[in-house]
């Protein structure tokens, strides 16, 4: 195996892709077939695969920038043997105004970005009956522009994509579908909105949060346990994992586990009972409670304990409370968040796993799910 890098100049993207090296046929007529034939791809095509796939995301993080116009694409999204099908084309157009959207819908609520930095490692291409499978992990830092003056310098992502391409008969290889492998909410450049379930009601166990920013957010009391610490620990840990804890990405996703870590890092006590038990929440060697993985769980533990109270509005967050989100409104909550820094004009950035991402503001992620219910916790 050898590794190949290459670097975009749009926004900074950087591509390293573990290459194989397999001799084709040399007709170019013959070659996309007999590859898929035999099950292989060629070094040249490897390349080809990962640099459209960091083609088309550069060009969706291109999308969210201020000065967009500006920006260079990474690569050609046709190269050598390898380009988009017409129907992705289509689709690429789509989703670049739907991404254009959510930069205005953030502008409005006092967000932008000024630059980007996206990297994407393919980890894999599988070839078999005329198709290719590509897993690639994308790495994304935006920087903020200081609309408020007191925004963070960056956010980040790290969010897992597989790509689809078929072997067409003039030799060609086209991509004809990328979708993203992760249950998390969507990251800030990938497109799409929640689909809101109908005659669906919010919880009754949890008060939903409202969305919009109110004219004085509240700020956070001093409290009983260490909120610094809790934020450090999630800060650290976002992308690089605790290797003391299991991970629970290929179980229904880490956020829970990774919130209820940085919990216990700022003061939170085990309480100790049945695994099944929500009146329990602890991690041990072998096991853990399901309040400590488990989204609802988790809230029907704090609650009932009282370790935490919901807050009337998500802007009312401080440093090492917690958000959850039910995407589509059906009931169930589906992702659990910590908050790691409040700019001084009062808006919460949070720092999560599946999709593992580090400080994205409240006002992006509501953007991106404007019709989900929100959930706070004062912790």
């Amino acid at each position: 195996m050898k590794s190949t890098t290459f670097r975009s100049a749009a926004v900074g993207a950087v591509l390293t892709a573990a290459l194989s090296a397999v001799a084709l046929p040399a007709s170019a007529a013959s070659a996309a077939e007999s590859a898929a034939a035999a099950g292989t791809v060629d070094a040249a095509t490897a390349q080809s695969f990962g640099r459209l796939a960091d083609a088309v995301l550069t060009q969706r993080t291109a999308a969210l920038l201020d000065n967009e116009r500006s920006a260079r694409r990474a690569a050609p999204l046709a190269a050598n043997n390898v380009r988009l099908s017409a129907g992705a084309t289509r689709a690429e157009d789509t989703a670049l105004s739907a991404l254009r959207t959510r930069k205005a819908r953030l502008a409005a609520l006092g967000e932008a970005y000024t630059s980007a930095d996206t990297r994407v490692a393919v980890d894999g291409v599988r070839v078999e009956a005329g198709h290719a499978t590509v897993q690639a992990t994308e790495t994304t830092t935006l920087t903020y522009r200081k609309v408020r003056g007191d925004e963070p310098t960056t956010t980040g992502f790290q969010a897992h994509h597989r790509l689809s391409f078929t072997a067409a008969a003039d030799g060609t290889w086209q991509l004809t579908g990328l979708t993203s492998a992760d249950d998390g909410p969507l990251a800030v450049n990938e497109p799409g909105t929640a689909r809101v379930a109908a005659g669906t009601t919010a919880l009754p166990e949890a008060t939903p949060a409202a969305t919009t920013v109110p004219s004085r957010p509240q700020t956070k009391p001093a409290g009983s346990y260490d909120y610094a610490a809790m934020a450090s620990y999630a800060e650290k840990y976002w992308q690089n994992y605790n290797t003391a804890y299991r991970k629970f990405n290929d179980d229904g996703g880490d956020c829970t586990n990774f919130v209820s870590q940085a919990l216990k890092a700022g003061g939170w006590a085990h309480q100790s009972g049945d695994y099944d038990d929500y009146h329990s929440w602890w991690y041990d060697t072998s096991y853990q409670s399901t309040s400590w993985v488990g989204a609802n769980e988790w809230s029907w533990f704090t609650l009932d304990s009282k370790r935490a109270t919901n807050l009337a509005n998500v802007y009312d967050m401080g440093v090492g409370d917690v958000m959850q989100m039910d995407f589509d409104k059906d009931g169930s909550k589906d992702h659990t968040m910590v908050v790691t820094y409040r700019s001084a004009s009062g808006v919460p950035y949070l720092t999560y796993h599946s999709v593992n991402t580090y400080r994205r503001s409240v006002a992006s992620i509501i953007a991106s799910y404007p019709n989900s219910a929100y959930y706070a916790y004062r912790t």
